[in-house]
C-alpha cells in the first residue's frame, strides 16, 4: 500500500506541477506581450478569463450540471482518499502473538519497539537506537536506526543487532520472521591528535 501511495503522490505532484508550470508560464509570457500560443484560449493580454458567452454556453443543456457535479464528486472522493492515506498512522499499534491455543494475544507495538530499541542501545559501540514497527499485526516489519560511536565496525554492530536484539524480539513475540531495515550512522567526532 505504501508503494502505491508513493507512486500516486509522485504522479499527482508531477501532473500538478507540469500543469501549473505550463499555464503559469503561458500567462506570464502573454502578459509580458509575447504572442499567444495557438492552443491558448485567449487572444491577447487584455482578454478576459471567461466571457459571458463562455460562462453560459452549456447552462441550458440537461447534461451539463449532472456532469459537473459527478466530476466534482469524484475529485472530492479522490482527494479525501489521498488525504486519509497520507494522514493514516504508519506505526503498527499491536502485534499478534501466537499463544499456541488458537486464540492468540495482542502485544502493544510500542512495547516491542521500546524493548528492541533498549536492547540495541545496550550493544557495544551503540550510542543510541530507535525502532519503528510497520506492516500488519500478523507479519510485522521493523526499521531500526543505530547511532554508532566512533571506531565501531558497522558490520559487527549489524551482526550483533541481528543475532541479539532482533532475534530476541522475534522469538519473544513468537514470530516466524521479523524483516528489518537497519540504518547505521556514525557519531561525528573531531580529528585525533597524533603525537
Amino acid at each position: 500500500m505504501r508503494a502505491v501511495l508513493r507512486v500516486v503522490n509522485r504522479v499527482l505532484i508531477g501532473i500538478a506541477g507540469l500543469v501549473l508550470f505550463v499555464i503559469g508560464g503561458s500567462v506570464l509570457a502573454v502578459g509580458l506581450g509575447a504572442p499567444a500560443p495557438s492552443w491558448w484560449i485567449h487572444d491577447d493580454r487584455h482578454d478576459v478569463l471567461l466571457s459571458d458567452a463562455e460562462r453560459t454556453r452549456w447552462r441550458d443543456d440537461g447534461w451539463w450540471w449532472p456532469t459537473v457535479i459527478a466530476v466534482l464528486a469524484v475529485l472530492v472522493l479522490l482527494a479525501l482518499w489521498w488525504l486519509t492515506a497520507n494522514l493514516r498512522r504508519r506505526r503498527l499499534a499491536e502485534v499478534l502473538v501466537d499463544t499456541g491455543d488458537g486464540e492468540g494475544a495482542l502485544l502493544r507495538g510500542r512495547a516491542l519497539e521500546g524493548v528492541l530499541a533498549n536492547e540495541a542501545a545496550g550493544q557495544d559501540g551503540v550510542q543510541r537506537a530507535h525502532a519503528h514497527l510497520t506492516g500488519r499485526r500478523s507479519s510485522p516489519r521493523t526499521r531500526v536506526r543505530l547511532l554508532l560511536q566512533p571506531h565501531v565496525d558497522p558490520g559487527t554492530a549489524l551482526t550483533d543487532l541481528t543475532t541479539q536484539a532482533l532475534a530476541h524480539a522475534r522469538n519473544s513475540a513468537g514470530l516466524a520472521s521479523l524483516p528489518a531495515e537497519v540504518r547505521l550512522k556514525g557519531v561525528k567526532h573531531g580529528a585525533e591528535r597524533v603525537s
